[in-house]
């Protein structure tokens, strides 16, 4: 088993640490490839019901290690990007399970975009997000022209990515960037927390509600409301949806997934 990610199961949380700290969790082939073998295993284990994508060290992911890409003429940016950063990000959105980003630290180029993939994302502090592509060349991938002007608009989206400014976690926050921002001294406890708020869910309701969600920017409201519907139907016919109605006439907590 490989060590640039360490995988560990805290109950029916699954929690994938990026572990190349001394590159700042800067991503080589091998470590892509497994991070897409370890994403397939959690979305098809049914005692997952939470996924932590995170960073060991000071840094969250530095984005592609350039000392695989030291001759430009020999890059192959298709292969790259078909085999690695898009099979990522595929896998954490089609999950049928809430996939967390916790950001410890700097992300940034396709790390930054890595992270903003997450269901929420949330940051620690001392974070930074920054879309360094431009400093080198290239253009943001890992989905980050998808996601990052969805969040803060296109005009600002674009400004990051053409200056490459260092966005810091509270500035992130404001702009919709991230769900919450931790203090660094309780990071790990906090984003645990949340973890385990989310692993409490109704897991098919937490699959349709991703479903809805991913499906929104491209839906008329005529066509969003009728998806709307078509789910809520199936959510409706659940064991989660009558454990939810009973627990409510009790008034106690739901245990969902029973």
């Amino acid at each position: 088993m490989s060590s640039t990610i360490l995988h560990q199961t805290e109950g029916s949380i699954a929690i994938l640490r990026l572990n190349r700290p001394e590159k700042y969790n800067s991503f080589t082939r091998e470590m892509a490839l497994r991070l897409v073998d370890l994403l397939r295993q959690c979305a098809a284990d049914d005692a997952v019901r939470c996924v932590v994508l995170t960073g060991g060290g000071k840094g969250f992911c530095a984005g592609q290690d350039l000392g695989e890409a030291e001759d430009p003429a020999k890059v192959d940016f298709a292969k790259i990007l078909d085999e690695q950063y898009n099979l990522i990000v595929k896998e954490m959105r089609q999950m049928p399970k809430p996939v967390l980003t916790a950001v410890n630290g700097v992300a940034a180029g396709a790390g930054a975009n890595l992270a903003l993939a997450g269901d929420i994302v949330v940051a620690s502090e001392n974070a930074a997000f920054i879309q360094a592509f431009s400093k080198i060349g290239l253009i943001p991938d890992c989905g980050g022209t998808y996601f990052l002007p969805r969040m803060v608009g296109a005009q600002r989206a674009l400004a990051l990515m053409l200056t490459a400014d260092k966005v810091t976690a509270s500035e992130a926050q404001q702009m919709g960037m991230v769900y919450r921002v931790f203090p660094e001294n309780n990071f790990e406890e906090s984003w645990m927390k949340l973890a385990r708020q989310m692993a409490q869910q109704a897991m098919q309701s937490v699959a349709y509600t991703k479903q809805l969600i991913a499906e929104t920017f491209s839906n008329t409201l005529e066509q969003q409301l009728e998806r709307e519907k078509e789910l809520q139907v199936a959510a409706g016919n659940t064991t989660d949806f009558a454990e939810g109605v009973q627990a409510f006439l009790e008034k106690r907590a739901p245990v969902f997934g029973k």
